[in-house]
């Protein structure tokens, strides 16, 4: 994968900063969007709006370096990821507004042969809605590279997680799977596993729902531990 590729980066938050001064203190040009002008402002003076062990440095490197700008809207690029918010709306109905916005403000930049990467955790099936917003923009998506490949980082560890911890990649052809998994081996030292885009949305919620239910039972047992 050549490094002199530009990448978009949708969503400045704790997930899509530091995957953005990653990888342009890894050579990259990086375009970092976000939607609040206070972030991008902050960012672009080379500081940081979230608390994060070492982000500071990799900002500041970043930006000094001319390879990291922040601005309020896409710019044309090779590789597009998307990793802005997922929360949910009433009575726990998950809420993917903010990637179909967010899929909506690339579509005037994404271009033949382009990869687009969905790194929200997100339910089965939003890769595929990616690609349904796409078409909707009148973009041939048979033309781009499309893929899942969810973040697996812990507040606090983040910077290095983002390089030592394993991926999965499931694109929506193999194709789009092969071209996604050569990218992020460029920065990951990790393994980084090949599946399909409904098997990496459905392996990223296993692990949270898994990582949940330990925490629930340790709860229980603390109560009960105090109890007896």
């Amino acid at each position: 994968m050549n490094q002199n590729k530009k990448i978009c980066v949708i969503g400045l938050g704790y997930i899509g900063l530091p995957t953005a001064a990653l990888l342009a203190n890894r050579g990259y040009s990086v375009h970092g969007v976000d939607v609040v002008q206070s972030t991008v402002d902050i960012i672009n003076q080379g500081k940081i709006h979230i608390v994060e062990p070492e982000l500071d440095a990799f900002v500041h490197s970043a930006v000094n370096s001319e390879k990291l700008k922040a601005s309020l809207v896409p710019d044309i690029a090779d590789i597009f990821i998307i990793a802005v918010p997922t929360p949910f709306h009433e009575g726990y109905v998950p809420n993917v507004d903010y990637v179909v916005s967010a899929t909506k403000s690339i579509a005037p930049y994404v271009k033949n042969g382009d990869i687009v990467i969905l790194e929200s955790t997100s339910p089965v099936g939003t890769t595929e809605l990616v690609e349904e917003t796409l078409k909707k923009e009148d973009i041939d998506t048979s033309k781009l590279y499309i893929a899942h490949c969810p973040e697996r980082v812990l507040p606090g560890h983040i910077m290095r997680e983002l390089v030592e911890n394993d991926r999965i990649v499931g694109g929506l052809t193999a194709e789009a799977t092969e071209k996604t998994v050569e990218f992020y081996k460029t920065f990951v030292s990790g393994a980084v596993l090949s599946t399909d885009a409904r098997t990496a949305e459905m392996a990223k919620l296993t692990e949270n729902s898994f990582r949940d239910t330990n925490i629930a039972f340790a709860n229980e047992l603390s109560i009960l531990c105090d109890k007896f």
